[in-house]
């Protein structure tokens, strides 16, 4: 048998490979894996002694090599390796190569054996099964290596609906189907955010997953933000809570209520918050980069982390990792007045996070931040994202920059050579002891995240289990209810819903127009139906003559933004003789920023970039406004009888062209149509909550504050309803419960 497993009668089952030349050790009627070769229990090999104290000892023991290996962090992964970033096998394409779905690739093996790489970015998989053979494979290659450190792999969110942007890609496998982290917050029920985390946890561990690369802890304050949807919405003391339940849920084992062999190490993100970057440009790009704080909200973006992520109610104490994002926090560094990265700023990582957080687990930079700069500023495949550093600064630089704020690893970089050449001048600048001590407290940090989920005593998995666990009935279950709750009723005219069942319901196809995907692949325009039909044909009748229905069900799309054109910059505006700089628009009509900024509060003093990022004035157009036209044009058609319009939100955005059409409105963040119909058909009543303010107008968006919650006039529906933050209607009337009296009523007070 390839995997021997050896039971310890009080202690941990140990796995190990007996390709990889891995011994046994007995010691007092105890087994230990002798990970060392030495032929004497080592204390990192000792699962008796603390995580801390394991890490302590082999961090001490590590040369400089296998330390720049611990702080690399592969970009991202699929297995099998296909696509447009596919790598080879043998020298040859997955296809033409006769791999089998699990091997390994070429530059996977030179990752692991060559670069001493211990951690991973699984995006794609084709199947769970696939995903814990490939793992297996990982970690007997990593056992037989020196010092047997096994391999971290980690995963972006993967239980959402949908796979469209490079910190989603793995979503829609088959894996149980939560909303996305929006939806969860729209319960106002951080319970289903400690249930997600529990679930997803045991599901990722059957693959051979043992870090998520979350949850987002950001505040959701800038409404035009493209990852918004990734956020627990607006307001402090809800966000903190979920953050908190979430990280419980992933990070606790049940047996121990810590640590444990069913925890997965959480990196919480984006430190201090990313969600405040200037008009709602991402900080992925360049014309994205400044997060600004026109409040000087600067703290209240830090609770989520102070009073969520670093204050668990539940054996783990604190997330094991942050991971700061690209942007600038323009104008906060108080103490050297630098305008970097938020990586790169010691005193936001150093001072603030180090000290005045008291944390001392790992720090990882977001992905790919060292090298240099697009040359376009559209395509981030063309270099990094080293804001604020970006001239007079070599790789070696500002790795060397980054360790001196305070950073244990590189995401996304594969190459130990730079972080080697920074040691060097640490050591010049230093001395050695300096620099081995500073080093080698990263390696310990890192390690000890091993140490405390059991990956030293068993990192393998039984491919059997994952097949059967993952996306097992019961979690599925749980998901789907969830889905349920966070759908949120916002109108329900004449007590539309629930409908009767049978009813005749029509059902148009929508209309995907052509845009331009993350990876500036093409994606063409196509006319399909959005929802399921066959769910809905069991409790309606679905017609296709308008004339013969009963009602109508419309599923949209909030307002899109065209990837390469509507997200804050366009480069036809800098041929026309503009800044490039465009507005990011929240409604369905095209829009002229009159009442933008006159002048940006941020911008980029260097020659041939831009200083004033105004767009007043300038006109866009958003991708989807035949949604609204599709809307319209139903609801003539169908005159007295109701229309219900079912919107895919991704962002709080302008409801005031479409609501006085529509009938009922349900927004939903991710949801299945089985959850849908649940809702049509009053199985289950709606109680989902706003968990942000809709804007009245983009008026209100303009005058709004980056930095501050609550400062929009909300959108008052021709019903009389107030779409503000716990806004949410069930079948009888306005929801007023805890949850409300919880949440809203108390928003304004000091948290």
């Amino acid at each position: 048998m390839r995997f021997v497993t050896v039971k310890n009668k009080k202690g941990p089952d140990l796995v190990y490979s007996t390709k990889s030349g891995l011994k046994i050790l007995e010691e007092d009627g105890l087994y230990f894996k002798n990970h060392s070769r030495s032929g004497k229990l080592e204390i990192y090999e000792d699962w008796r002694q603390p995580a801390k104290v394991r890490a302590h000892d082999l961090a001490g023991k590590l040369g400089l090599e296998d330390i720049a290996g611990l702080m690399l962090f592969t970009s991202h992964l699929a297995v099998p390796s296909v696509g447009d970033r596919a790598q080879t096998y043998n020298g040859k394409t997955y296809k033409d190569s006769q791999a089998e779905a699990w091997d390994l690739t070429d530059i996977q093996k030179e990752y692991f054996q060559k670069n001493r790489i211990k951690h991973t970015l699984v995006t794609t998989i084709e199947s769970p099964r696939v995903l814990a053979k490939w793992n297996n494979k990982v970690q007997e290659l990593s056992e037989s290596m020196p010092w047997g450190i096994p391999v971290v792999n980690s995963s972006d969110p993967r239980h959402g609906i949908t796979a469209d942007t490079e910190f989603n890609e793995g979503n829609g496998g088959k894996i149980s189907q939560w909303p996305e982290q929006i939806g969860l917050a729209a319960t106002f029920d951080p319970q289903v955010a400690h249930d997600f985390g529990k679930i997803a946890a045991s599901e990722y561990r059957a693959m051979g997953l043992s870090l998520i690369l979350g949850p987002q802890a950001d505040l959701g304050t800038e409404p035009r933000w493209m990852r918004y949807v990734g956020t627990f919405g607006e307001n402090a003391r809800l966000v903190s809570d979920f953050v908190r339940a979430n990280i419980d849920g992933f990070q606790t084992t049940t047996k121990t209520k810590g640590w444990g062999p069913e925890s997965i190490n959480t990196m919480v993100k984006h430190w201090p918050g990313g969600a405040p970057c200037e008009a709602g440009r991402d900080a992925h790009f360049g014309y994205g980069k400044y997060a600004v704080y026109p409040g000087h909200n600067f703290a209240e973006h830090q609770l989520p982390f102070k009073k969520g992520a670093f204050a668990l109610q539940e054996g783990t104490i604190k997330a094991s990792g942050v991971m700061p994002y690209y942007s600038i926090s323009y104008g906060q560094d108080i103490k050297n007045h630098e305008n970097v990265g938020n990586a790169y700023s010691e005193y936001l990582i150093q001072d603030l996070l180090r000290q005045d957080c008291d944390y001392d687990e790992v720090v990882c930079t977001d992905w790919c931040i060292t090298a240099d700069e697009p040359k376009n500023v559209f395509d981030i495949l063309s270099g990094d994202q080293c804001w604020g550093v970006e001239d007079n600064y070599t790789v070696a630089d500002r790795h060397y920059k980054l360790l001196m704020a305070g950073i244990d690893q590189f995401g996304g970089n594969k190459d130990p050579q730079p972080i080697l050449a920074a040691y060097q001048k640490m050591v010049t600048n230093f001395g050695k002891d300096w620099t081995d001590r500073r080093f080698r407290k990263s390696a310990e940090r890192i390690l000890t995240n091993m140490f405390r989920i059991g990956l030293f005593e068993n990192p393998y998995v039984a491919p059997e289990t994952a097949q059967t666990r993952v996306g097992q009935a019961a979690f599925v279950e749980k998901g789907l209810a969830a889905q349920k709750k966070s759908i949120v009723m916002v109108k329900n005219k004449q007590r539309t819903l629930p409908l009767t069942k049978q009813s005749k319901l029509y059902v148009p196809k929508r209309h995907y127009p052509e845009q331009v995907g993350w990876y500036l692949d093409k994606i063409s325009a196509r006319d399909d139906y959005n929802l399921n039909r066959s769910e809905l044909a069991k409790s309606f009748e679905l017609v296709a003559d308008l004339a013969t229905a009963e009602a109508a069900l419309v599923r949209i799309n909030s307002p899109e933004k065209a990837f390469l054109r509507y997200n804050g910059y366009d480069s036809a505006d800098v041929k026309n003789g503009g800044n490039g700089y465009v507005p990011i628009s929240l409604q369905y009509r095209p829009y002229k920023a009159t009442e933008a900024r006159v002048r940006s509060l941020a911008g980029d003093p260097r020659p041939g970039d831009v200083l004033n990022r105004s767009y007043k004035d300038k006109e866009i157009t958003t991708l989807n406004e035949g949604d609204l036209d599709q809307v319209i044009q139903i609801k003539q058609a169908l005159g007295d009888k109701p229309l219900i319009v079912l919107i895919n939100t991704s962002n709080p955005f302008v409801l005031s062209e479409l609501e006085p059409y529509a009938d009922v409105i349900l927004l939903e963040f991710g949801v299945t149509t089985k959850a849908v119909v649940s809702l049509l058909n009053g199985e289950f009543e709606p109680s989902g909550l706003l968990p942000f303010q809709m804007p009245k107008d983009m008026t209100t968006v303009e005058k709004q504050q980056e930095d501050v919650a609550f400062d929009m006039e909300p959108y008052v529906d021709t019903e009389g309803h107030c779409y503000d933050f716990g806004f949410g209607l069930n079948y009888r009337n306005v929801i007023c419960d805890e949850r409300v009296r919880q949440y809203v009523v108390a928003k304004t007070e000091k948290f």
